[in-house]
């Protein structure tokens, strides 16, 4: 074994692509897109032994689009670019151009799918960017955004492994005998080159790649237990063996003793790395076995928030904010963990997205608390926990107000018993979206939504000085 005092530096080549399973269920097969403006998951659906999905639902959170469909067409707008697909066919058009599918284009509920095999074809020509694609295990990158690894082996009686990355991560750790398990669900981690490598050491003996189902997974393998921290502003992971007189290893990350403590990845979505930003919190109320409200027979409220959502992000990212959705697919989270999750974040301001089918314009709340105990030194009422942030919140909402009636917005403004806003600790407002001129086919505009986004992101940067970023 090399002395206590040489470091062998390994550079880890490790394999892009990993077949997924052919026996994961259609419900739970998803694709995973990493971009420059947006991390998301989007659900895959298998159709005639084709894997498909929603092209509006992919180019969404990446600009502004909308589409149209028709009896036999199905047509697309993304930014300037104009895509036509034939229903049943595997001729497209896209900016004047035609392109073959490696499958039929469908519709379903007026929402377009295309064979996920297309989509080095068609992005490109939408994006204007290129892509990269790693289809066995559905993860699509756009740009340059992929984060590349590096091992470093410290030798010793107690060795250590740094995981140095190109950029900051956030993967779900867990341990189990002889194994550490790292899962970047968000996290772009790619890098060519063969899917496991040997280290020439007793104590930690191998590092294993592999990609599935739109995730990358990172297992170390060892003969004792070892400890998992955080450093270097997430850029770094050290796996340290633990000591002899400490036999068993925690089952989760341990921080004692770290510049930057390891925590366990966020239940609702990875907090973005502020770098001295203001956090604000973005809810797109309902989602999963919550749809919300009926706003037409095949439209359901939880649609609407998100898609609103990932324009809001998007728009309040332009203005200098980092932004945290707190869900970013349609999954189902509890009103108190909705506020949990914001409280722990600790934004600088959250925002719930809801939307109705019937009025016009939109309408912005503030909370309306409840009678309550008063609080008892650092512990606050639940019920009444928005209670401080209240007067600056009311600040937020006028804002609001004001951006969207220079819109020419119908706007009402009032305080309302809507959880989770009595629960959360930053200010916070809500935002119901109705439609324009009671037409509920503007809730899906992307033109009609991009307005009200861009009043919101405005409002809020207008009060950024007010906002008091609880970080």
């Amino acid at each position: 074994m090399p002395s206590n005092t040489t470091n062998k530096i390994l550079v880890l080549a490790l394999a892009a692509v990993a077949l997924a399973s052919p026996a994961t269920p259609a419900g739970d097969q998803q694709l995973s897109v990493y971009a420059p403006v947006a991390t998301y998951t989007l659900p895959v659906l298998e159709r005639s032994g084709h894997v498909y999905v929603g092209l509006l639902e992919l180019l969404e959170p990446l600009g502004r689009v909308s589409s149209e469909s028709a009896a036999s067409s199905w047509k697309i707008r993304y930014n300037a670019i104009d895509g036509e697909f034939a229903v049943g066919k595997r001729r497209c058009r896209i900016h004047g151009r035609d392109f073959d599918l490696t499958a039929p284009f469908q519709v379903e509920n007026a929402r377009g799918l295309v064979p996920v095999a297309s989509l080095t074809t068609l992005l490109p020509r939408f994006l204007g960017a290129p892509v990269n694609f790693h289809e066995s295990s559905r993860r699509l990158f756009v740009g340059d955004v992929a984060i590349q690894p590096s091992f470093q082996l410290e030798t010793g009686p107690l060795p250590r492994l740094l995981l140095n990355f190109s950029a900051p991560v956030n993967p779900t750790i867990s341990t189990e005998p002889g194994r550490v398990r790292m899962v970047f669900k968000h996290d772009a981690v790619v890098s060519p080159g063969s899917q496991s490598i040997s280290f020439d050491n007793k104590v930690i003996t191998q590092a294993n790649y592999s990609e599935s189902n739109g995730v990358a997974e990172l297992d170390v393998d060892a003969t004792t237990p070892l400890l998992a921290s955080f450093s270097n502003n997430g850029r770094t992971i050290t796996l340290a063996a633990a000591p002899t007189n400490t036999p068993n290893a925690p089952s989760t990350p341990a921080s004692a003793g770290t510049a930057n403590p390891p925590t366990a990845a966020p239940a609702f979505g990875n907090a973005p790395a502020s770098a001295g930003r203001p956090l604000a919190v973005v809810d797109p109320a309902h989602g999963g076995e919550e749809r919300g409200a009926a706003l037409t027979d095949n439209l359901a409220e939880k649609d609407v928030t998100l898609g609103f959502a990932r324009l809001l992000r998007h728009e309040l990212e332009g203005r200098g904010f980092a932004v945290l959705l707190l869900r970013d697919a349609d999954t189902t989270l509890t009103l108190d963990q909705r506020a949990e999750a914001a409280n722990r974040a600790r934004a600088a301001v959250y925002i719930a997205l809801h939307a109705v089918s019937q009025g016009t314009g939109a309408r912005v709340y503030t909370a309306l608390l409840p009678v309550e105990q008063p609080s008892q030194g650092a512990f606050r009422a639940w019920n009444s926990a928005q209670a401080p942030a209240l007067p600056v919140s009311r600040s937020v909402a006028a804002a609001c107000v004001a951006e969207l009636q220079k819109r020419q917005f119908a706007v009402h403004i009032s305080a309302a018993s809507l959880r989770p806003l009595n629960n959360v600790l930053m200010p916070a407002v809500a935002v119901e979206l109705a439609p324009g001129n009671n037409d509920v086919a503007a809730l899906t505009s992307a033109n009609y939504q991009d307005q009200v986004a861009t009043a919101i992101a405005e409002a809020v940067a207008s009060v950024r000085d007010r906002l008091g970023a609880q970080q």
